[in-house]
Order: C-alpha cells, then structure tokens, then sequence
C-alpha cells in the first residue's frame, strides 16, 4: 500500500463530470405510437400544408401578437386561399374535407397559437356550418363562398354575461314587427365579434330560440372588444349589443329552432378543439424535450435524469392516448356514429392533457418558462380559456355521466 507524501491529498481528486454524448431518440415523442401514420395521403397533404403555414408565417410573429394584444388579420386572407375555412363543407367554394383532415388543420393551427384554431373553428363549425345546416338557400349564397374566401368573418353570438354554462336561460330577445324582427339584448366572450361581418345571434322568440344573422352595420347593433384579456390575448373578443335591432325576415336561418340548433354547431367545434388543444400540447412538449437536452446542471443535461425522464414520459403517454382518441373520434364521425357525449369526452379529455402538459413543461424551463421567447407560458395561458369556452370540465363530465346512467344532473 502507498502512503501520500507530506503535502499531497490523500485522495485523488475527482475528474470533472462531462456530459455525455447524446443518444438518438427511437420513438417520436410528439407521436409515440405513429399515430399519423394511420393518416391517408390526402390528409397527410392536409397536415403538411397548414404545418408550413404555421412554421413560415404564424410563428414568426405569434409571440408578438400575443404580447401586443394584437389580433394577426393579416392571417385571414392566407388561411382563406388554402381553403380551412369550412374545410369540412362541401359546394360553394367549400373543399368538403373529412373530419381528420379538419382535425389536422385546427391541431397544427394550435400548435401555433390557440387564436389562430379559434378563428377557423368558430367560422367553420359555429357560423358556416349552421348557415349550411339550418340556412336558407339565399343565405349560403350570400355569405359561404365569401367566408371561405376569408373575404367575409364571422361570430356565433350564444353565450351572455348572466348565463355562461346554462345557455337556456339566455335573456336576448326577438320579437315580431310586421315581416320583420325586433332584435334585443346582448352577448359576452364571442371570438370574432368585433372583426366579424356579420354575427349569428341566438334569441328567445315567441316560438323557441331562434338562429339570426346581423351584418355590420345594422342599425342598433355594436360590437366591443373585450380588454385586459390575459389568455387568447392574440384573439378578438367581444361583447355583442343590439339595442332594438330591426331585421328583414330573410335574416332568420329557417331550419333553426331550439337550443339543439345551437348545440349541434357547439358539438362540431368541440370536435375541432379536441384535435387542436393537442397541437398545443405538442409544441410545449416539443420545446421542453430540447431544452432539457440543452440544459446542463450539476455535470449532465436535465433529460439524463430519472426525474426529468419520468415527467417527460408522463406527458408523451397522456399525449399518445388523448392522439388515438382523437383520431377515433374522428373516423366515427367520417361514417356518422358520433355521439355528441363522445365528443364531450373528447374534449374535456383533450383539454385536461394540455393543459397538464402545458403546465408541466412551463415547469421544466425553470425561470425561462414564463418568457414569451418559450412557448409554454403562451400556450398554457390559453389552454385555460381553451378548457372552459364552449363547455367547461364540468359540463362535459356532466354531459358524459347524464349519457352512462340515463339521468340529467345538469
């Protein structure tokens, strides 16, 4: 045995830890079960198209535009030449995409920005589908060849300041005059309201609830945006007014009357929304795998620890099954066995994924995750208005326990 000599440690010292050279994933974790591979050519070329958007022109200035409050219009035009207005319609200049292929465009939509997926899901599934549904033949004349083109915008105005979850109980009114209609009240929280050209307002009639669409410009009828928004801060909300509001016949959707009019065109954008609050998912995942692989602590990068690795796995397993859910639903509603229930599972599933991702990699990042230079702290923040407009947690939960036990507990 050698004893150290006067003056040496007794111990040598420790090399210093490198970090070591990094391994090459073997699975995708935005698509750990190849999900996308399911996908047909045509809806793979559905996807590619609207990811080049998203990557050229949505990225470049979405941070931006969400810092600023600003709503990107400029946005409206490009979306409308590549034909993802009404994508799932089919004549006057709708392309009649399946239902995966809209699934597609609202996930990579919302892998840019929540913003971007609102303002084609409420123009495709809350305005042009019920103008194709319930609409007169002069109404989709009118208003669906321009909306497509994304040469006309439009609102759904549903939900009111008292009534949120319980649209039943709304108090916007309409009533008679002759031919015409009087129209009454007002409506809160609608994306697209102060940019829209025309708004579909639902009152109460004499009758039930009705469908009615009031341009821009209408005697009575304003449009304000909604401020200090801390969530969809790069949509356009608004609070819709109609103060004695006179309408021409003309302007009732014929085919409406109910609240399951309504309803149905919630259903086809908690359908978008169940595919696009994915997206949103993905791109924080995205960000945090890199960063974590990038950033060096205590000698080795933070993804070559066990913690680290398991929240990473943790969030590509709730990933990969709310991604087979999704394109489950969607195939069911290609062949028409879709049960609005299963859409509601969907969404609050979808949702609550998200955000719980959203959240988890806003975490990893540390002190860099509330900068807008990262996307997690965008995306989380709308996930938040994501996972309660057009049906809270609990209203899904609701709509789910009401369809497994045959009793309504709303």
């Amino acid at each position: 045995m050698k004893f150290p000599r006067h003056g040496e440690p007794a111990v040598s010292p420790t090399p210093p830890l490198t970090p070591p050279t990094p391994a090459t994933p073997t699975l995708d974790a935005l698509d750990f079960l190849n999900v996308d591979a399911e996908l047909t050519p045509e809806e793979c070329t559905v996807r590619d198209t609207v990811a080049r958007l998203v990557n050229e022109q949505v990225l470049p200035l979405i941070g931006d535009c969400f810092e600023h409050a600003r709503f990107p219009a400029e946005l409206i035009a490009v979306i409308g030449e590549l034909g993802l207005f009404g994508a799932s319609l089919t004549g006057h200049g709708c392309p009649g995409l399946n239902a995966v292929s809209y699934g597609v465009i609202c996930r990579e939509l919302e892998r840019g920005d929540s913003a971007l997926r609102s303002l084609v899901s409420v123009q495709s599934s809350l305005c042009m589908y019920p103008i194709d549904a319930y609409g007169s033949e002069a109404q989709r004349e009118r208003w669906l060849p321009a909306m497509a083109r994304g040469k006309a915008v439009g609102c759904f105005g549903l939900t009111e300041a008292h009534g949120g979850s319980d649209p039943q109980n709304m108090r916007t009114v309409a009533r008679r005059a002759g031919a015409d209609w009087v129209l009454s009240g007002a409506k809160m929280w609608i994306t697209n309201g102060p940019i829209a050209d025309v708004a579909l307002v639902w009152a109460q009639t004499p009758e039930g609830i009705r469908g009615f669409l009031v341009e821009r410009g209408t005697r009575g009828y304003s449009a304000q945006e909604v401020a200090h928004k801390f969530s969809l801060r790069a949509s356009s909300t608004g609070a819709l007014f109609f103060d004695e509001v006179r309408l021409p016949a003309g302007a009732m959707l014929p085919q409406a009357l109910g609240l399951r009019a309504p309803l149905s065109c919630l259903s086809h954008a908690r359908f978008g929304i169940s595919w696009g609050a994915l997206g949103a998912a993905q791109a924080c995942l995205a960000e945090a795998l890199s960063y974590c692989s990038e950033r060096v602590l205590f000698g080795r990068p933070l993804s070559h620890t066990q913690a680290v690795q398991i929240r990473l796995a943790e969030m590509v397993r709730s990933l990969a099954a709310a991604q087979l859910v999704a394109l489950h639903l969607a195939r069911r509603k290609d062949r028409g066995e879709l049960d609005p229930a299963q859409v509601s599972l969907a969404k609050w599933n979808s949702c609550l994924v998200a955000l719980q991702i959203a959240r988890e990699c806003r975490d990893l990042l540390g002190g860099a995750g509330i900068s807008l230079e990262h996307v997690a702290i965008r995306h989380l923040l709308n996930l938040e208005s994501v996972i309660t407009y057009e049906g809270t947690q609990t209203i899904h939960q609701l709509a789910v326990g009401r369809a497994i036990t045959g009793v309504s507990a709303f």
